[in-house]
């Protein structure tokens, strides 16, 4: 993960300064994975790593919920030949007027990937939107967890290793 983690700090995906993160909490510290994933070969680092962790989970779907998740969720479904389902933040009042595309059948097995978790909250509504529909959740997979929640996931990385490795990759500049 250490490629990865150098890869995220030379694109500038930590950014630090006062930002207000998606779960309303105030940081120093931002994480850009939406950003970092529009280079082809970190997309392709974060399929990798999370298609390791998914090697023995049995699992049917891929699920997301826009925007971040998207690109993250197809990449993983390109190396591992799984159809996605993309949740949107809100029910659409046009078209099919659903907060949901894919398909989701009872009893399928899923997977919710996520660009970064700070609370946990978007993916634990995504969780309880697949278990609405008659899914089950399998497993709750990250790109980086904030570990700020009281709840753990899983992840590639945790923000204190993208810390450590900028702090690193500083000290040893000098």
């Amino acid at each position: 993960m250490d490629r990865l983690a150098r890869r995220l700090l030379e694109v500038g995906a930590l950014k630090f300064g006062d930002f207000v993160l998606s779960s309303g909490k105030r940081s120093n510290v931002y994480v850009d994975i939406k950003m970092a994933s529009t280079f082809p070969d970190i997309l392709e680092m974060i399929a990798e790593a999370m298609s390791e962790k998914l090697v023995n989970i049995e699992f049917d779907k891929i699920a997301c919920i826009e925007l971040g998740g998207v690109p993250i969720a197809t990449a993983v479904s390109l190396k591992l030949r799984k159809p996605i389902i993309i949740f949107r933040k809100e029910k659409k009042e046009h078209g099919l007027s659903d907060d949901m595309v894919g398909e989701l059948k009872p009893g399928e097995r899923v997977v919710v990937v996520e660009d970064v978790i700070t609370t946990g909250k978007s993916a634990i509504s995504v969780a309880r939107r697949v278990e609405h529909r008659g899914g089950k959740v399998v497993k709750i997979l990250a790109v980086v967890d904030r570990e700020e929640g009281e709840l753990q996931f899983e992840s590639i990385l945790k923000l204190r290793d993208l810390i450590k490795i900028k702090d690193f990759l500083n000290s040893s500049k000098t």
